[in-house]
């Protein structure tokens, strides 16, 4: 078997936001290693949303620098109107053009249903799928002059299956899962040309999966995303699950369809033939 040609970075530049801790920090590093240039984008807020430390992205900055790579560092507040636009507006003025874009960036807060009035949705939806769509829609026509584009979204096994959720994350989850939404739509609206729109859904010990796990470790999860942000990914539409060295893909799917005949069905005969309809 040949061996599968290197995947590199080389003359492109990838945006990557929330990329001043944790696995935006360990995509940042893994791509420049493999000749990207980064912009690492960070607001430096605190585990709530708030604060601003710009020193947050500068380090990941000067590693990349230190170990020979190329980098700048942009500090939208993605809460923020327009915020999406300036961070790519920062990426072509900087560097004339985009070719990646990994969202990354989170803010994971609790609280149940009757907790979440209308600030903290309004908060939760603004960083977990108004900021992507943005920031997506800002880097198009860049991607579309080039002929060329990748696009990552985040998404997480928290707002997949509800055997991986726990309570508190209704309005996380339905910002996660709105990602896949976007990321079907892109996928669908940029089909004939070749920019490719994928998400990934990491599991990984950083300051918000509070835990010390080295198995867990982002910099496991990183050569998923840095294959999703290359040209070596040629497809659109798939979430990939990344834990621990682990990968697997995931596709929307459904089971065969039933024919209950062609005439009138009740609720009852859908009632009697439920377990016919689930996936095995």
């Amino acid at each position: 078997m040949a061996e599968p040609q290197a995947v590199r970075f080389d003359g492109q530049v990838v945006v990557i936001t929330g990329a001043g801790r944790g696995l935006g920090a360990a995509y940042a590093r893994l791509i420049a290693a493999r000749g990207g240039t980064i912009v690492v984008h960070d607001a430096g807020v605190a585990k709530d949303g708030g604060g601003f430390d710009p020193t947050v992205a500068d380090a990941v900055v000067a590693e990349i620098d230190a170990a020979g790579g190329a980098a700048a560092a942009c500090y939208e507040n993605l809460e923020a109107v327009g915020a999406g636009e300036r961070v790519i507006e920062f990426a072509v003025s900087r560097y004339g053009r985009v070719d990646a874009l990994i969202n990354n960036a989170g803010l994971v807060l609790f609280a149940n249903p009757e907790e979440t009035g209308l600030a903290f949705w309004d908060r939760m939806i603004a960083i977990g799928i108004s900021a992507p769509f943005q920031l997506a829609r800002a880097a198009i026509p860049h991607m579309r002059n080039q002929h060329y584009g990748r696009i990552v979204f985040t998404t997480s096994g928290r707002a997949m299956r509800v055997e991986d959720c726990v309570p508190g994350l209704t309005a996380y989850s339905a910002a996660k899962m709105a990602q896949v939404g976007l990321m079907i739509g892109l996928a669908a609206e940029l089909h004939d040309i070749n920019i490719h729109v994928n998400a990934i859904s990491p599991v990984a010990a950083t300051r918000i999966l509070r835990r010390n796990a080295p198995e867990l470790s982002p910099e496991l999860v990183a050569p998923g995303a840095a294959f999703l942000a290359s040209s070596a990914c040629t497809t659109s539409g798939a979430v990939l699950n990344a834990a621990g060295g682990r990968f697997s893909g995931a596709w929307w799917d459904r089971s065969p369809t039933i024919d209950l005949g062609g005439g009138p069905v009740t609720p009852e005969d859908i009632a009697a033939n439920w377990s016919r309809t689930q996936l095995r």
